[in-house]
């Protein structure tokens, strides 16, 4: 490991180059870059989830965590490990002060492999529209997780809004285990599908994409009926046109298929660790028209997957942007005063 303090991305860049070098075959193979923005508390976490996805895709693992952006002076923090703590990857953990955080991409551009995908995972809450962060626009594939937001059902809904193929988020992976255990009950029948009801909390995103593919797929409109009492999705429920019902209700790290006329039946759905669901993420490195179906079936937009797949960068200062805010609020209270 390597640690440069009050540093610049030219002599990163140079350390990384030199760990390589003593690393040898380690540093050799990488499949894509993934490129992390995190805040500072959560970067333990980050790192966790990384090295999991990285035993399955040797990447090259750029962790930004951006700081106090109004700070009179940039400065930038470098810990470099190469098949390390962090496994079978390059890691580069950047600290970035002042101005520069808000230019991130200086220092992140010349770190890129060569000639491999660029996947940015958000690991807290994202820019609204991710054209106003370049570490978004550069990327084939761009990873969010709405679960994260204040409100994650309207973080949704701003994901449809701002969707470019190459779009996903972790509550679509998060809904693997049920999708294929939904699909599954159909293996046995023909009978077409007249009602579905989806049993969450009114706050979980993972329902409201249920929703959205079940809407997607089968052309109807599941309802949503309230699980106050559980803090995640809880059931789904089925029925068809000659009668059948079947439902899929979790319990704990199982899951009970009930059907018509069938004895119960136990099924494995446990969740997973947060690097299993971003590894599950990194196999796919082109867009996912299913996931732009059911996002935009949720959302009430179509034809997501038809949007242009490239991001022109739109920048916006984020410091300047508060302080315009907090001087049209200031305007408006005088105002109403006067």
């Amino acid at each position: 490991m390597i640690g440069l303090w009050d540093t610049t991305g030219n002599e990163v860049v140079k350390a990384l180059a030199a760990e390589r070098r003593s690393a040898g075959g380690v540093a050799s193979g990488m499949a894509l870059t993934l490129i992390v923005v995190v805040d500072e508390k959560r970067v333990r976490e980050a790192e966790a989830a990384a090295t999991i996805a990285a035993a399955a895709h040797p990447c090259r693992l750029l962790v930004v965590v951006r700081s106090d952006v109004e700070r009179d002076r940039s400065r930038l923090d470098a810990e470099i490990v190469v098949g390390g703590r962090l496994g079978p990857c390059e890691a580069v953990v950047m600290r970035m002060y002042g101005r520069l955080a808000l230019h991130a991409e200086s220092v992140v551009m010349p770190l890129l492999v060569p000639d491999v995908p660029v996947v940015t995972w958000w690991h807290g809450e994202p820019p609204a529209e991710i054209a106003t962060d370049f570490l978004g626009v550069v990327a084939d594939r761009r990873i969010t997780d709405a679960a994260q937001a204040t409100d994650p059902i309207d973080a949704l809904r701003q994901r449809a809004r701002d969707y470019a193929p190459g779009d996903t988020d972790l509550a679509w992976t998060r809904i693997t285990p049920w999708r294929t255990l939904v699909a599954g009950a159909f293996d046995t029948t023909e009978a077409q599908l007249t009602d579905a009801a989806v049993v969450a909390p009114p706050t979980d995103p993972t329902a409201a994409l249920m929703r959205g593919w079940l809407r997607s797929r089968l052309g109807i409109k599941p309802r949503w009926e309230r699980a106050k009492e559980f803090p995640r999705m809880r059931e789904v429920q089925l029925r068809c046109a000659n009668g059948d019902e079947l439902t899929l209700t979790r319990d704990d790290s199982m899951a009970v298929f009930r059907r018509t006329g069938q004895e119960d039946r136990m099924l494995p759905l446990v969740r997973r660790p947060l690097g299993d669901e971003l590894a599950e993420e990194l196999r796919r490195l082109g867009p996912d028209p299913v996931y732009a179906d059911a996002l935009g079936a949720f959302a009430g937009l179509t034809n997501l997957d038809r949007r242009p797949g490239q991001r022109v960068h739109v920048w916006k200062d984020p410091a300047t942007a508060e302080r315009a805010e907090a001087g049209v609020t200031a305007h408006a209270s005088t105002n109403t005063g006067s």
